[in-house]
């Protein structure tokens, strides 16, 4: 397990899947990620087994050190080896906190310190919705992401359009940071 303070980042297990596809079907949830439509514990049970195949993806279980309770997700994805870059997958489920202001800084940092430092990464990307502001502030904010680009009108979500933020954190960055 990759220790944090506070949390936990450990291998997803298949017993974790009722639990994701439970938060992943909260429209509140299910409105910032690209997949749409409810979820079932098939559709699951297939990103399951496809991402734990891939040697493309870093899928993590987020536990709480303290009871070692599942309470969110993360990974390093879509990872190109010739270009070192990946894109970061997260968010927190427990008590529908989606980021907070415990768990999300702590688990956050150890996947980026596990993706520059151990994986040898040189560049963390994400895409966000433009409605998607408590996750933009704080990569952006707290992490120093730095808006690349926007993807006009990329999603769809009460009626309209939005945009995509495409943001991205380099490893000389990361390394001035902290």
């Amino acid at each position: 397990m990759i220790e944090g303070m506070f949390t936990g980042l450990r291998g997803l297990e298949r017993e974790d899947l009722l639990l994701l596809r439970d938060w992943r079907n909260k429209p509140h949830f299910r409105k910032n990620f690209r997949e749409h439509k409810e979820l079932s514990l098939f559709h699951q049970e297939a990103w399951y087994n496809k991402t734990m195949a891939s040697s493309n993806d870093y899928m993590f279980g987020i536990v709480d050190l303290h009871d070692q309770q599942l309470v969110g997700v993360g990974g390093l994805l879509y990872i190109n080896w010739i270009l070192r870059s990946a894109d970061f997958s997260f968010y927190i489920g427990k008590d529908d906190l989606y980021v907070d202001e415990h768990y999300a800084p702590d688990a956050i940092e150890s996947m980026l310190k596990y993706g520059f430092e151990e994986l040898n990464l040189n560049k963390i990307w994400m895409e966000l919705y433009e409605f998607d502001t408590a996750k933009f502030d704080l990569f952006t904010e707290h992490f120093g992401f730095s808006l690349d680009g926007r993807l006009r009108q990329n999603a769809f979500y009460q009626g309209r359009y939005w945009d995509s933020n495409i943001i991205s954190l380099l490893a000389e960055d990361y390394k001035k940071l902290r």
